[in-house]
């Protein structure tokens, strides 16, 4: 019984640990803002085609 309560306290704690690694690389190398820049032709693309009121 005891045995089982460690088991799955140490899994939740290695998939904190890894998901802190993750979240943390993606902060110290800024891939969130790399991905946003690579992705913002599409974005573009997509919002240029919208219909606007020109109208004020």
């Amino acid at each position: 019984m005891i045995g089982t309560i460690f088991r799955v306290v140490g899994i939740v704690a290695a998939v904190a640990v890894g998901l802190f690694a993750v979240t943390f690389a993606v902060y110290f190398f800024n891939l969130d803002m790399k991905l946003t820049a690579a992705l913002s032709p599409l974005f573009e693309k997509h919002y240029d085609k919208i219909d606007r009121d020109k109208h004020l």
